[in-house]
């Protein structure tokens, strides 16, 4: 009976921890949108963009989100240590790739690394948010553009969200929106990405590999 109480006590009351990978060339902006993330959810100020460097490997960033831990693996975006994403691809529960949406002249780059990673059997069926970064910038494009180039449409049977924001100010650009609410930004974005993981039957899949059930098992 103990058991079968401290089961229930723990599914309600402890938290799930959620591994989200944040992808994309080097220069995107992922570093600056995990400070982002940081100073938003918790009372921790994340670095000022003017002291981050380029990541030479991971960056981990954690935070909660109501009932959700949030573990988030930054990678390095060079050329030369793209080989290591596929290594965090099996534990990821859900996936962010960041586009700097102010230099068109690396949107190929951008979009080929993307079709490798979607590809990848190790990241079937993870949703997708995909941010259109640096829309503070009076020479980014707009998120309609940037959606036909990457022909988003492929992506049917993924669950995913397109969003065009900045990870410098945290904040979405009106004019630079796709499909959603203008009123959403980085928060509304993560807070989606929250949502459709703790229902994804990918997020099943994980919790039945470690051996997590609910308060009857």
């Amino acid at each position: 009976m103990f058991s079968l109480f401290y089961g229930l006590w723990k599914y309600m009351f402890s938290k799930t921890e959620l591994h989200v990978l944040i992808l994309g060339i080097d220069k995107a902006g992922k570093t600056t949108l995990l400070e982002k993330l940081k100073s938003v959810y918790s009372n921790l100020e994340g670095l000022p963009p003017d002291r981050i460097v380029p990541t030479v490997g991971l960056n981990i960033g954690r935070i909660e989100v109501e009932n959700s831990k949030l573990l988030f693996w930054d990678l390095g975006g060079q050329p030369g240590l793209r080989s290591i994403w596929e290594k965090y691809y099996e534990e990821a529960h859900a996936l962010i790739y960041v586009i700097d949406a102010a230099c068109p002249s690396r949107f190929e780059d951008a979009k080929s690394e993307l079709e490798k990673v979607l590809r990848h059997d190790d990241l079937q069926g993870a949703p997708l948010l995909i941010l259109a970064n640096k829309q503070d910038l009076p020479d980014s494009v707009s998120a309609d553009e940037l959606d036909q180039y990457l022909d988003l449409k492929k992506l049917d049977e993924r669950v995913y969200m397109f969003e065009a924001v900045s990870a410098y100010d945290g904040i979405q650009t009106p004019h630079h929106r796709l499909i959603f609410d203008c009123s959403m930004g980085i928060k509304e974005s993560v807070d989606w990405l929250v949502e459709v993981m703790e229902r994804s039957k990918r997020t099943e899949m994980l919790r039945a590999r470690a051996g997590v059930t609910g308060p009857g098992a």
